[in-house]
């Protein structure tokens, strides 16, 4: 009878011990804490979708909303961190503008847990944390995102709740422009329809690489140019001239003997030298029946064109009402066309940068007027008879010798 009430007490005993083990405890608790953070992740996860989904426009839909009483808006504040109207008014936008995301207070005894998580998966939010005494308390980080008085009095912020702050820009309304109804047009082989000035119009197709003749397109220019890989080698004394867009060799010396008081000229309608009035001959009057057009300047040995719009698009015509005859000279009101100067405008000045006039040489200036002495003409200065912009850089721009924007000199 002994034996078998000790045998009992045996078993009563193990039994014990084995339920109260301690390692029957440590599995309780590891259990306990991996339900707790289990929670908090989910708290964090469901907050941050509903915050991305507002940011996106969009919306996202779970039951974590519910069962966590979270609430995402936009809250827009003046320059007094007053609130207003999270919009555009008469050109104005709000001060701050902010999306902010917020779910129910979670227990203190929980802060822990919620903070790892927020050190461990959101450590660069920079402003998802824990809202406590009017500030944002976030993970893996010491600094503290202090929440304007405003947001907390209309969300009704209270201690515990889990905050996502985001400071967003309001996108600019968009211009819409409104297409008249026009008729419709069919447009040839080799065109494309656009529509442009309240109508359709047939346009070529890729302009940019369909230049006639040896043209080329510049990118920078945005013009076609003579390609000059297409530049023929002339013979004897022939020189390589552009004429109607295609490269010709033509003698630059006339053949022609012409009697006295009359001179060459090459006619470029029929490519063939004419004798013309000697310009030294001519006698002035006072009126001008017709306009002989001076010479397009050029270097030495090369084809003189003179067509009757002979001026770049940086010069301006000047007539002499005695001799009746045309000179270009610079016209500074075209700097700001680009085809006279590809280039900012504004960017051409200050102590070291200015313009100056491309003079090709000595006769141009003096034919063409202008009371400009000591034009430098040479290898830092272009000859183009265009605007270009001189950089004298730390040396510094000569005052006493410069006449912008048509002569500029260098220290």
């Amino acid at each position: 009878m002994n034996i078998f009430i000790m045998i009992l007490v045996a078993l009563f005993m193990a039994g014990y011990y084995m339920m109260d083990s301690p390692n029957q405890k440590i599995q309780e608790q590891e259990t306990e804490y991996a339900i707790g953070k289990s929670d908090m992740r989910m708290i964090a996860q469901c907050a941050t979708a509903v915050h991305n989904a507002q940011i996106k426009g969009t919306e996202f839909q779970d039951i974590c909303i519910e069962q966590n009483n979270i609430v995402s808006q936009y809250i827009c504040l003046d320059n007094r961190l007053n609130k207003t109207k999270c919009e555009i008014v008469k050109n104005k936008k709000p001060a701050y503008s902010y999306i902010v995301t917020a779910t129910a207070p979670i227990d203190s005894g929980k802060y822990n847990d919620m903070m790892e998580i927020l050190e461990q998966e959101y450590s660069d939010a920079g402003t998802f944390g824990i809202f406590n005494d009017n500030v944002i308390m976030s993970g893996g980080t010491s600094t503290k995102r202090i929440v304007p008085k405003t947001i907390i009095k209309e969300l009704e912020l209270t201690p515990g709740q889990l905050v996502y702050l985001t400071q967003y820009e309001i996108p600019d309304n968009q211009t819409e422009y409104v297409i008249n109804i026009a008729q419709d047009i069919a447009c040839p082989v080799g065109t494309v329809k656009v529509y442009r000035f309240g109508r359709w119009q047939c346009t070529g197709y890729n302009t940019k690489t369909n230049c006639g003749g040896d043209m080329v397109w510049d990118t920078d220019l945005m013009e076609c140019v003579p390609d000059e890989s297409r530049k023929p080698l002339c013979a004897n004394n022939q020189t390589a001239v552009m004429v109607d867009s295609v490269w010709e060799c033509i003698s630059p010396f006339p053949e022609k003997s012409c009697p006295d008081k009359m001179v060459a000229q090459l006619n470029y309608n029929t490519l063939e030298w004419e004798c013309v009035g000697d310009p030294a001959d001519i006698q002035t009057t006072t009126k001008c029946d017709k306009i002989r057009y001076n010479a397009v300047y050029g270097a030495a040995g090369t084809t003189l064109r003179v067509p009757q719009t002979s001026c770049t698009d940086c010069e301006k015509m000047v007539v002499d009402e005695k001799t009746c005859v045309a000179h270009c000279v610079p016209d500074e009101t075209k700097i700001t066309d680009p085809r006279c100067y590809n280039g900012s405008v504004a960017e051409c000045s200050g102590p070291t940068r200015a313009f100056f006039f491309g003079f090709p040489n000595r006769e141009y200036v003096t034919q063409s007027g202008m009371n400009i002495t000591n034009v430098p003409l040479g290898s830092g200065y272009s000859q183009n008879r265009r605007f270009n912009c001189k950089d004298c850089g730390e040396t510094g721009i000569n005052s006493e010798r410069s006449n912008p924007p048509y002569v500029v000199v260098c220290n």
